[in-house]
């Protein structure tokens, strides 16, 4: 089938032959990507940051949602995959699909990108790799290796990006030869992946522009010498073709205007910048950021460099040079009040002011912060990460039952918040509710996919409540307690078990 490089449209195109993946059971497949994640959990680098974590989720979504619509994105595969971004605070230039519907997102790639369709670009390819099952039809040629076999492999390529003495730790089998088999995808399988992912880009709003100057950013990385800062380079190899086919589907599309630089972004682009490189050194080198922008420097740009000052200052525990960077970063944005982006900025300077407060340990300023443009006292997911943490602190605050309701809510919506399930077992704790706070990080380590520590948990709420007088509400919670007990010790022995 030859390739359509006509404007995106909404049907299902095809997939060449390129392994049916039929070696490898849905099953199968997310138990494999379910036993990397869990490596990945462990990994230091993982991060949990609520601010990152939003912003990816709002460009992942509507890619889910277009390639739903697209048929591209199965019912059987949303149901069976797990559908989990995992954030790394790698400052390398990468993002990869792993077996499962597992996406990881190094803090490098959101530094680099230039604009939120730039990082969906990236995105989109990812999702369709996943949806068009890659790897598993990759594994078909490699039958003669069990599934986790091939998932340390994985693992071994992932950690090579940041130290090959842990990639040969996880290397297994004397295969090391065959990690570039498993994890970099074939020609054909790129090729298909940019033609999915740019139909899916384009349903899903974004400017397909944005494969074309990601493109151009990675093939002048390309060019140059690369130290390992670039491994998507090599997982997801640039050729002339590729480079090519996305400027004549480009051209075919009919061409948007090019938008001001949004400040939202390069908040978050910097915030990426800041947390990837921490050391103390890196910080002080983040704080001259705004005295060495050229006076040219657009609105975007100053954003982005008193953000990563403001930051740097505080991590560095500079109260007073943190107030003067906040002041600054504050009057910029009410200078471009006009600008379509201020909105957004201005939230994300509320939550930089939010956690600032939180870190120089005033909760209740913090608290005041995140509630003075609140409408209907509907939190959004990072303002109520900060509120449950510095409620903390406060524990009869007339918030704190508002906080633990939508919480509440939060964890039965998306069962798999390990964050959201931490902050909710730290405010029961501060209340004296113990048996729910044991039975809240239980969920939290088992949405780690960190069995041991779940099982360690739920036995501890278990010996309570068998221990103590429950109160009447208790007896329900106790109920469910001695289920994911079960459950969890049912995944360990699975854990346990002999691979094959």
């Amino acid at each position: 089938m030859g390739l359509c490089v006509g404007p995106a449209s909404s049907q299902t195109i095809g997939l060449p032959a390129l392994g049916d993946g039929d070696s490898i059971s849905l099953t199968a497949e997310r138990q494999l990507g379910d036993r990397i994640a869990r490596e990945l959990f462990r990994d230091p680098d993982y991060l949990e940051d609520a601010v990152l974590d939003e912003y990816i989720q709002q460009l992942w979504a509507p890619l889910v949602r277009a390639a739903v619509a697209r048929g591209e994105l199965s019912p059987e595969l949303q149901e069976r995959f797990a559908w989990r971004i995992l954030l790394g605070r790698d400052r390398s230039v990468n993002a990869f699909a792993l077996p499962g519907g597992y996406l990881g997102v190094h803090l490098g790639l959101i530094a680099v990108v230039s604009t939120a369709d730039e990082l969906a670009s990236v995105l989109a390819p990812e999702l369709s790799h996943v949806t068009q099952r890659h790897i598993a039809r990759g594994m078909s040629d490699q039958s003669k290796m069990t599934p986790w076999v091939v998932g340390s492999m994985i693992l071994g390529a992932l950690a090579a990006s940041k130290s090959p003495q842990a990639a040969q730790a996880l290397i297994v089998g004397g295969q090391a030869a065959a990690i570039q088999t498993q994890l970099s995808y074939t020609r054909d399988m790129e090729r298909e992946a940019d033609r999915v992912g740019y139909g899916i880009l384009v349903d899903a709003g974004y400017d397909p522009g944005g494969f074309v100057s990601m493109f151009a950013k990675l093939q002048q990385a390309a060019g140059l010498n690369d130290s390992g800062a670039f491994p998507y380079l090599r997982s997801h190899p640039l050729t002339t073709e590729r480079m090519a086919d996305m400027q004549a589907r480009q051209q075919l599309n009919v061409s948007q205007p090019k938008p001001l630089p949004d400040m939202a972004h390069a908040m978050m682009a910097a915030r990426a910048r800041v947390l990837s490189q921490s050391s103390p050194d890196a910080l002080k080198a983040w704080i001259q950021g705004p005295a060495s922008l050229p006076v040219s420097a657009s609105p975007a740009d100053q954003a982005a460099a008193l953000y990563a000052a403001t930051l740097s200052h505080v991590l560095l525990r500079d109260a007073a040079a943190t107030q003067r960077s906040l002041q600054a970063l504050n009057a910029l944005l009410q200078s471009q009040r006009h600008l379509p982006s201020h909105a957004a900025a201005q939230r994300v300077l509320r939550l930089l002011q939010a956690e600032v407060a939180e870190r120089q340990e005033n909760p209740a300023l913090a608290v005041q912060v995140l509630t003075q443009e609140t409408s209907g006292q509907r939190f959004r997911r990072p303002e109520l990460m900060v509120l449950a943490q510095v409620l903390q602190r406060l524990p009869d605050h007339a918030l704190m039952p508002l906080v633990k309701t939508q919480l509440r809510e939060m964890v039965h919506q998306t069962p798999l918040d390990a964050q959201a399930w931490d902050r909710l077992s730290g405010l029961l704790s501060v209340q004296g509710q113990a048996l729910a706070a044991l039975r809240a990080a239980g969920e939290a380590q088992s949405a780690r996919l960190d069995w041991p520590g779940a099982v360690d948990r739920f036995r501890a709420a278990q010996e309570l409540a068998v221990k103590g007088r429950l109160q009447p509400d208790e007896h329900i919670e106790a109920s469910i307690v001695d289920v994911r007990l079960r459950h969890a010790r049912e995944r360990l022995r699975a854990l346990q078990a002999p691979e094959r």
